[in-house]
């Protein structure tokens, strides 16, 4: 006869995820929704839908999420506006955690949540985070660059044809970029109209921290517009800021000073026109800042030039 050998338990299954969408700009930022399993979730502006957002962009019956064990999907229901998944109008599509859905003005994201046993099917009470957000001055969009990167804030609003000014605010700086049915026209920083807009749009993209605000569209005249489209200005900054991260190690900080090296050892006539030019500007201004807003020359090649005449020694570091 066999031993008998007592029944071993069955080994733990691993519970599925459990998501919700954090709500992470606009009038319901702050706010969640949690995802019940085997759900479909209808979203729009609607009084009795699953998910209310009461805004003028929301269709009265906007969007559709669908919840299985395994898979969640989006399914736009005919918008006027649209719906967007990472800048991308959809008709259907599979959402993935981390991914951000565009509704009106509200940017949201799919994010994983703790799960609990019974997790609340009832509708968010979205309303009320909106009433704590209110003040007297409300704007389209807020958030943080730290949660929305900005070139995704760009795209989104690129393809959904946005216009405005989007604010960008850091302790140290401001940024405006201007945005006329998607496209990015103009861009300062702190005001200053005399730098090149294709520079302020480089030097804002490289902030991780900070918040933005989407403002209403300014009626106003700039020295100088950008003609390429939001997609091909994003191309040629993020070309000039991978060259920019490799230059600016061999460089002191934007806001440094730096002059001409006294002694003068090395000789003025070795140098190009080019670099000529940044010496002048060296001479007249003393800061790495104003030089390169100085400069006809991008922020790279400047900043190129600077390199190369410290290590000849041209400058020196203050």
């Amino acid at each position: 006869m066999e031993p008998q050998f007592p029944k071993m338990p069955p080994p733990p299954t691993k519970a599925a995820k459990q998501f919700a969408l954090r709500f992470i700009s606009g009038k319901y930022q702050g706010g969640e929704f949690p995802l019940p399993r085997n759900k479909e979730i209808v979203v729009g502006r609607s009084s009795e839908l699953d998910m209310v957002l009461v805004e003028d962009m929301v269709s009265r019956r906007h969007a559709k999420i669908t919840v299985s064990p395994t898979e969640i999907f989006i399914e736009d229901l005919g918008s006027t506006n649209g719906t967007f998944v990472n800048g991308e109008k959809i008709k259907r599509t599979r959402l993935n955690e981390g991914d951000r859905v565009l509704i009106g003005t509200s940017i949201i994201k799919l994010v994983a949540v703790e799960a609990t046993s019974a997790p609340d099917p009832a509708k968010a009470n979205l309303e009320e985070v909106a009433q704590g957000r209110r003040t007297s001055q409300v704007r389209t969009m807020s958030g943080a660059i730290d949660e929305v990167p900005l070139p995704d804030l760009l795209q989104l609003f690129g393809t959904s044809k946005k216009s405005g000014v989007l604010v960008v605010r850091t302790e140290a700086d401001i940024g405006r970029l201007y945005l006329d049915k998607g496209r990015l026209v103009y861009a300062s920083v702190n005001d200053n109209l005399e730098v090149a807009p294709m520079k302020s749009v480089i030097r804002i993209l490289q902030w991780e921290h900070g918040t933005f605000d989407m403002d209403p569209p300014e009626e106003r005249q700039f020295p100088q517009t950008m003609d390429m489209s939001t997609e091909g200005i994003l191309m040629e900054a993020f070309r000039q800021l991978d060259e920019i991260k490799r230059v600016s190690a061999d460089i002191p900080d934007l806001h440094a000073a730096i002059s001409l090296a006294m002694p003068l050892i090395p000789a003025l006539k070795d140098l190009s026109p080019a670099e000529l030019d940044v010496v002048q500007l060296v001479f007249n201004y003393g800061h790495i800042e104003a030089v390169l807003n100085k400069a006809q020359a991008s922020d790279l090649d400047t900043m190129t030039v600077i390199a190369k005449l410290l290590k000849s020694g041209y400058f020196r570091r203050e």
